[in-house]
């Protein structure tokens, strides 16, 4: 995590929104109310909701990559049910930034460099990582310290929310309101903070343990950061800049790893996949070709079934889509199993305009696995694009049985009826794909416009105007807040 304590996360906010960021004053979360309220963990999470989406909306390292996010939750989902609180509700998302760095914010909500991905050498390297921000949210930790600070932490808080909207015309000028902000009591809080590390380490060591992964994991990553530390001295890896690693820390953790019993942790197949997808966006398409066409023939890889989709990968970057496919076919006779593969194949028959070989695939694949977002998402896409519009809204609306607050399935609903000419339910639909982000007027501006609709029946009609009216309820206890300073 950025430093666990009421600064962290608007330094947070600072690093993933910098200045491109177009937030608004009175779009941000009022934290002072929270502190005096110390923190429910009802508010702690339409916190987090609240940041989690202005990160989607506004920043362009935020990585929207749907089969990223899949893998990063099954593992996430997997850690969480060992942790000390297995019903614990935890969401984590990917930045693309090369720094090693992982942070929790208010509500379980984590994020992950793509700099950690890749730095971690093992599966349970980087689950090392994930169960440490984990058992920093099963404790509480960013909530106890705003209550422990009461008031400095407020104004803390409110400077340094300054200095990133400043960021939106003058970066140095935030930066420097950002370290005013924090100098007058970072000595203070770095104490704290380092017995809330240790207590992370502690429990994410027994997390890590009890979901089945290496114990040395932990220590090796952390290890191998101090170390490139020494390397670097100022110039320290994010992580331990966030994270303060001390010898004693770092014994600490070999020391647990040595007295457990030795177990020898397979990587799964989709850990390699997503490093190597990830790598092979990188530089341009020939370049990536080249590079995991060496891979191959000189055979220096650890997964070949994973180098081989990463050409197959940067092949359809380069939109080569004869060899894309022939390296998918060479994939076969290894016998992987994972979706992300099965999303490759159809993704190069959707660009080859096969979209009924693309639909076999993906219909195919999501009887092996049901609950991949990714094919969901592009199964709805090839559906749409082959304008069987009827299919799809079936499709998407069986699957919002499952997972009704998806805001991309609302979203493809709407496209669904936008095609089918039923515009009282496209802005319906659309209402919510809007409400879902935290756009709280655009989804009442489409509800207006499906009032304006003249095709819906009574029952449709009187769904969006209740609708609307729950909508402009909320629209008036927000701005009662606001005018209360609540």
């Amino acid at each position: 995590m950025i430093r666990t304590t009421c600064v962290a996360v608007c330094l947070a906010m600072a690093t993933l929104l910098g200045s491109s960021s177009q937030l608004q004053a009175d779009e941000l979360p009022d934290l002072g109310e929270a502190a005096r309220a110390e923190f429910s963990p009802q508010l702690e999470r339409k916190i987090g909701e609240r940041i989690l989406n202005e990160i989607r909306l506004r920043e362009p390292s935020y990585v929207d990559d749907p089969e990223i996010s899949d893998y990063l939750n099954r593992l996430g989902s997997r850690l969480v049910a060992a942790s000390s609180n297995p019903a614990g509700d935890c969401y984590f998302f990917l930045i693309r930034d090369n720094t090693v760095n992982a942070f929790a914010m208010f509500g379980g909500f984590i994020g992950v460099n793509t700099g950690t991905l890749l730095t971690a050498q093992s599966e349970s390297e980087l689950a090392g990582v994930l169960a440490h921000e984990i058992s920093h949210v099963m404790q509480n930790h960013l909530a106890r310290q705003i209550v422990r600070e009461k008031q400095n932490s407020i104004a803390m808080m409110i400077a340094m929310a300054a200095g990133i909207l400043a960021a939106r015309s003058n970066s140095q000028v935030a930066s420097a309101a950002i370290a005013s902000a924090q100098a007058g009591s970072i000595q203070s809080q770095l104490a704290y903070s380092r017995d809330f590390e240790r207590e992370a380490d502690r429990l994410g060591f027994q997390t890590l343990t009890q979901a089945g992964y290496d114990v040395r994991g932990m220590g090796d990553f952390f290890g191998r950061l101090q170390q490139a530390g020494r390397v670097y001295e100022n110039n320290a890896p994010v992580y331990m800049r966030s994270h303060p690693l001390t010898v004693e820390r770092i014994s600490d953790m070999q020391n647990r790893a040595q007295s457990a019993p030795y177990r020898q942790v397979a990587d799964s197949l989709d850990f390699h996949l997503v490093r190597a997808k990830l790598r092979a966006q990188m530089g341009t398409p020939r370049e990536a070709v080249t590079e995991f066409a060496t891979q191959l023939r000189e055979k220096k890889y650890v997964s070949e079934a994973a180098t081989r989709y990463a050409l197959a990968y940067a092949l359809l970057r380069a939109k080569d889509l004869a060899a894309a496919q022939r390296e998918v076919e060479l994939l076969l006779p290894l016998k992987p199993s994972s979706p992300m593969i099965a999303g490759l194949a159809a993704a190069i028959r959707v660009s080859a305009n096969d979209l009924a070989g693309a639909m076999t695939i993906y219909r195919d694949a999501l009887q092996r696995y049901p609950q991949s977002k990714a094919l969901v998402y592009e199964y709805a896409e090839a559906l749409l694009a082959a304008r069987q519009y009827d299919q799809a809204l079936l499709f998407v609306e069986a699957q919002l049985q499952l997972y009704s607050s998806d805001y991309k399935l609302h979203g493809l609903q709407a496209k669904a009826f936008a095609a089918t000419g039923k515009r009282l339910q496209q802005h319906r639909a659309q209402a919510e794909f809007y409400l879902l982000q935290g756009q709280l007027g655009p989804a009442v501006e489409q509800l207006q416009f499906a009032q304006q609709a003249a095709d819906g029946n009574f029952f449709e009609q009187s769904a969006v105007d209740a609708r609307l009216r729950e909508l402009r309820k909320l629209q008036l206890e927000e701005a009662k807040q606001k005018r209360n300073g609540g």
